[in-house]
């Protein structure tokens, strides 16, 4: 069956009233490739993510270390996000895609020789900033990718698929990640495997027929950068979720602590830790599961409100917890009502953002997302530097559920907004 046979069925499925396969987008070539090696690169980073962070603990054993992980991938947030949009839009968004990923693969390979030689820690920090700029410019592109390659009635599944994928690879990846170390009594093995993971993610990519068509490159400028901010700023229910999002990853991320909780206050060891970083990507998987195999969020709003307050509770008492399979429920639960914020901003972002701004409002949603990711890192390690792990977790709990009381005030429109692909 073409392309636009199985568009056009999707179309009459959808005017009838019938409910379309929940694998009908999976027969999309291109979509699949995608999909794919997005899944295979994503594995590789989750791998990457728990190796890193118990890597500089064990040579360091600082709080503060653990912390700087974040900040050190947050400068090239701040400094290359606009461009990175504006490069999304004025360019072909595949190409960027693969430079972005033959990045990953380059820094990988120093994180290697790093590891290998036992060369000083100032130098992992170097190799994840150069990391920190390729994925800088791969969120935007990537985001704003997809939508080419799926029909817009498809694009909340596509959306699902994709996310539950990532969040597979982020079961399956920090747990491998734990294990390997454990075995390997090193490193060094593991960074070797995420560099071939990028680099396979890199030839799937290039298999895709898809290209972004460039109307008319536009040169760069102040006013062109801030295009996206002042769409995000001007629809105010893509602005509020978004806000939510950030201060509740901000405030109410643990994943900072999974080190400190593995090794001190659980006594786990690196096995533990994987099997503890991978229990917020399962509970989302669960959800995701749940999700494609459903119609769209009939309440979209107020669903996503109670989720983070779900995810605040969840939080709160993962901070208390001394018992291990208690802690790792409390996370468990933390990706299941996080993986509805997920679903609910991304597609309300790309559905509402026309194609030829798609990559400078996926860039400053990227920027949110990010800087909420690698702050919500920095807040933790150094809150816990000053009053203890628990402190800074539970704290982090309680500042959620203030936030999301304070964005149902501020932000009506969330509370009201009901069938998400309205």
């Amino acid at each position: 069956m073409s392309g636009s046979e199985r568009s056009t069925e999707s179309r009459e499925a959808r005017d009838s009233g019938r409910a379309e396969s929940p694998y009908a987008v999976l027969q999309n070539r291109d979509f699949l490739l995608y999909l794919i090696g997005r899944f295979i690169a994503s594995f590789g980073q989750q791998m990457l993510g728990v190796t890193v962070a118990w890597e500089i603990y064990e040579r360091t054993d600082s709080y503060a270390a653990l912390g700087t992980v974040g900040v050190v991938q947050m400068v090239p947030m701040f400094l290359f996000t606009f461009p990175a949009g504006h490069v999304a839009d004025n360019y072909n968004r595949k190409r960027i895609i693969l430079w972005a990923q033959l990045g990953f693969a380059i820094s990988c390979l120093g994180l290697t020789f790093v590891s290998a030689f036992s060369a000083p820690v100032l130098w992992m920090y170097c190799c994840l900033f150069i990391m920190g700029v390729a994925r800088t410019y791969l969120w935007p592109a990537s985001a704003s990718f997809m939508p080419q390659l799926v029909p817009r009635n498809q694009f909340s599944k596509a959306v699902t698929w994709n996310s539950g994928s990532f969040q597979i690879s982020a079961v399956a990846g920090p747990a491998i990640g734990g294990l390997l170390i454990s075995l390997a009594h090193s490193p060094v093995l593991v960074y070797s495997i995420v560099a071939a993971t990028s680099s396979i993610c890199f030839v799937l990519i290039a298999l895709v027929k898809t290209h972004h068509a460039v109307a008319s490159r536009e040169r760069m400028s102040l006013k062109g950068l801030v295009v996206g901010l002042k769409f995000v700023y001007r629809t105010k229910i893509v602005l509020g979720s978004i806000t939510l999002d950030l201060f509740a990853v901000l405030l109410g991320g643990a994943t900072a602590m999974l080190p400190v909780y593995a090794r001190d206050i659980l006594h786990a060891g690196p096995r533990g830790l994987g099997i503890l970083q991978a229990a917020l990507p399962l509970g989302s998987l669960l959800m995701a599961l749940i999700l494609v195999h459903r119609p769209p969020l009939q309440k979209a709003g107020p669903t996503l409100l109670w989720a983070v307050v779900g995810f605040g509770l969840t939080t709160i008492a993962f901070g208390f917890s001394r018992s291990f399979w208690l802690s790792f429920l409390m996370l468990f639960l933390c990706g299941v009502t996080d993986y509805i914020s997920v679903v609910v901003r991304h597609t309300l972002v790309q559905l509402l953002t026309p194609d030829e701004m798609r990559g400078r409002v996926s860039a400053v949603n990227s920027l949110f997302i990010g800087t909420s990711n690698q702050m919500g890192e920095a807040e933790s390690g150094f809150v816990a530097t000053l009053t203890g792990p628990v402190f800074a977790v539970v704290s982090g709990g309680i500042g959620t559920i203030i936030v999301v009381a304070l964005a149902a005030i501020w932000w009506p429109e969330i509370r009201k907004y009901g069938r998400l692909d309205s």
